[in-house]
C-alpha cells in the first residue's frame, strides 16, 4: 500500500474546501523517478457547482484524463516511485498550462462550452491561479527540491490519457511519448515499446510541446536539468483496472531501465 502525505497547510485553499490540490503518494519511494498526474481528477470543489455542465460531460475527457491516475498509481507501486497528482478537475484550471495561456481556463473544450468559465473577470482568474495553480506547483516544487537536494531525483514523468477520436478524426496510436529538447528518455522507452510490433507508438503525438502541453515538465524537470517524459495512453485501453495494470506492467521496466542509463 502506498504511503500518502498532505501538502503543507499554506497549500490548502478555500477553493478546495480544505482538501490539498496536490496529493502526494509514496513520498519515501526509493526510485529516482518522480511521477506526476496533473489531470487525475474530475472533482469540482463546491464553490464551482457543476460549472453549468451535465453529469456526462463531467465524466468525459474534458474534465480529466480517464485512467491516467490508475496507471500512475500502479507505476508508483511497481517502481517504488513518489507520485504527485491533482485533486481538482482541469475544468477549473489546467495545471499543465501557463496561467497566462488562453487555454489555462477553458471556455470551449472540443465542442463543449463550459458556461461557468465564461466572462471571468481578472479577480476570478487570479483566485483560481492562486488557489489551484500556485498551490499545486508550489507543492511539487517543494517536494522536488527536497528530493533533488538529497540526490534522490533523476527524472520526471507525467502520465496522461487521450481520446481514440478527436474532432471526428481517429487516432492510430495506442501510446504517445512527448518530449522536447532532451529526447534521451523518450527514445529509450520508444525502443522498448517497439519490441511489440502490434503497438503504434506516437513520438510527439497526439500532442507535442508546440501544443503547450509540456508546461509541467518544463517547470519541474527541464529547469532542474532532469530528463522529462510525458506519456499519453489512449483512454479506451485504460478504463478498467486490468487495462491500467497491463500498461503499468508494460511501462515500469522500460522507465526503470531508461532512468538507469540516463
Amino acid at each position: 500500500m502506498t504511503q500518502a502525505s498532505r501538502v503543507p497547510a499554506d497549500h490548502v485553499s478555500a477553493a478546495t474546501a480544505g482538501q490539498p490540490v496536490a496529493a502526494i503518494e509514496n513520498p519515501q519511494g526509493r526510485s529516482p523517478i518522480l511521477l506526476i498526474c496533473e489531470h487525475a481528477s474530475n472533482h469540482l470543489p463546491a464553490r464551482y457547482g457543476t460549472l453549468g455542465l451535465e453529469p456526462d460531460a463531467l465524466e468525459s475527457h474534458i474534465a480529466w484524463d480517464p485512467g491516467a491516475l490508475g496507471v500512475a498509481r500502479e507505476l508508483s507501486r511497481l517502481l517504488d516511485a513518489p507520485l504527485i497528482h491533482a485533486t481538482v478537475s482541469r475544468l477549473v484550471l489546467d495545471l499543465n498550462r501557463e496561467p497566462s495561456a488562453p487555454d489555462s481556463i477553458w471556455t470551449l473544450s472540443e465542442r463543449t462550452t463550459i458556461p461557468g468559465n465564461l466572462d471571468l473577470d481578472a479577480e476570478d482568474r487570479a483566485i483560481r491561479v492562486r488557489e489551484v495553480y500556485d498551490a499545486f506547483h508550489d507543492a511539487v516544487d517543494a517536494f522536488a527540491d527536497a528530493r533533488h537536494a538529497a540526490g534522490q531525483l533523476g527524472a520526471v514523468v507525467s502520465i496522461h490519457s487521450f481520446t481514440p477520436v478527436y474532432r471526428d478524426v481517429p487516432r492510430p496510436w495506442q501510446i504517445g511519448l512527448i518530449f522536447n529538447r532532451d529526447e534521451r528518455y523518450a527514445r529509450s522507452v520508444e525502443a522498448g515499446l517497439k519490441q511489440d510490433p502490434a503497438l503504434t507508438v506516437g513520438m510527439n503525438e497526439p500532442y507535442s510541446p508546440a501544443d503547450r502541453v509540456f508546461h509541467t515538465l518544463e517547470r519541474h524537470a527541464e529547469k532542474r536539468g532532469l530528463p522529462p517524459l510525458m506519456i499519453e495512453i489512449r483512454n479506451d485501453l485504460i478504463r478498467t483496472q486490468d487495462g491500467q495494470a497491463s500498461w503499468a506492467n508494460r511501462l515500469a521496466p522500460l522507465l526503470r531501465e531508461g532512468a538507469r542509463t540516463l
